[in-house]
C-alpha cells in the first residue's frame, strides 16, 4: 500500500468543510436532546395518565425505531404534508430528538437520586414548585448525570456519518464524494478516522474536567 501525502493535502479543504457540519450537527443536536430529554422527564412526572402515556409512547417508540429510519421518514415522508426544512436542519432535529429518549432517562435516574430529605426541606421552607425544581432539584439531578450525558454526546458524534444518507455532507460524506472522484479511498478514510478519535477524545477529557469541577 502506498500513502499519498498530495492526497491527504487535497482532501484538506474537502475535510474542514465536513469537519464544521459534523460539529454543528453535534452542538445543536445536543442542545436539543438535553433539552427535549429534561422536558420529557419532567413530564413524565406529571401525576396524569393523560399526560405520561402519551409522552411514554412516544419516547418508547422514537427510542425503539433506527435513527436511519426516523431520518428517511422526517426528510421524505414531511415534505408530503407541507412541511419542508433543509437537510441540515432535519438531521440535527431528528438525531437531536432520537437521542432525547436516552438523555430522558438519565434525567429521570437523577431527579429520583436526590434524597428525600431535599424535597422536605423545600416543602418545610414553602417554595414555590418552580423554585423548589430550579433551585434545589435540578441542580442537584444535573450535576450526577453529567457523566451520563457526556457518553450521549460521544455516541451522538458517531451517528453523525448517519445524515449522509439524507444529503447531509458532513466529514464521512465528503470523504466519500473525494474517494469517488480521486478514486483513492486510504487516504480520506483514514483522516476521517483519526478526526473521529481525537474530536471523541478532547471530547472526553473535557466532560472528565466538567465532572472534577462539579464535584468540588
Amino acid at each position: 500500500m502506498n500513502w499519498d501525502w498530495s492526497a491527504v493535502s487535497d482532501f484538506m479543504p474537502d475535510f474542514w468543510e465536513g469537519l464544521l457540519v459534523t460539529l454543528q450537527i453535534l452542538l445543536f443536536g445536543s442542545l436539543i436532546s438535553f433539552a427535549l430529554g429534561l422536558a420529557w422527564a419532567l413530564l413524565m412526572r406529571v401525576p396524569s395518565r393523560w399526560v405520561t402515556w402519551p409522552v411514554g409512547a412516544v419516547t418508547e417508540f422514537v427510542r425503539n425505531t433506527p435513527l436511519l429510519v426516523q431520518l428517511f421518514f422526517l426528510f421524505y415522508v414531511l415534505p408530503e404534508w407541507g412541511l419542508t426544512f433543509s437537510a441540515l436542519t432535519t438531521g440535527v432535529f431528528a438525531i437531536g430528538l432520537h437521542y432525547s429518549t436516552y438523555t430522558m432517562q438519565v434525567y429521570r435516574a437523577g431527579i429520583e437520586a436526590v434524597p428525600v430529605g431535599q424535597w422536605e426541606a423545600a416543602t418545610a421552607l414553602n417554595l414555590p414548585l418552580r423554585r423548589t425544581w430550579t433551585a434545589v432539584i435540578l441542580p442537584q439531578a444535573v450535576r450526577r448525570v453529567v457523566p451520563a450525558l457526556g457518553n450521549y454526546v460521544i455516541a451522538m458524534l458517531k451517528d453523525t456519518p448517519m445524515l449522509m444518507a439524507i444529503t447531509v455532507l458532513e466529514m464521512l460524506g465528503h470523504a466519500r464524494l473525494f474517494s469517488q472522484e480521486h478514486f483513492q479511498f486510504t487516504e480520506p478514510l483514514t483522516v476521517i478516522g483519526v478526526a473521529f478519535i481525537v474530536i471523541s477524545y478532547l471530547a472526553s477529557l473535557a466532560l472528565r474536567a466538567l465532572e472534577r469541577r462539579l464535584a468540588h
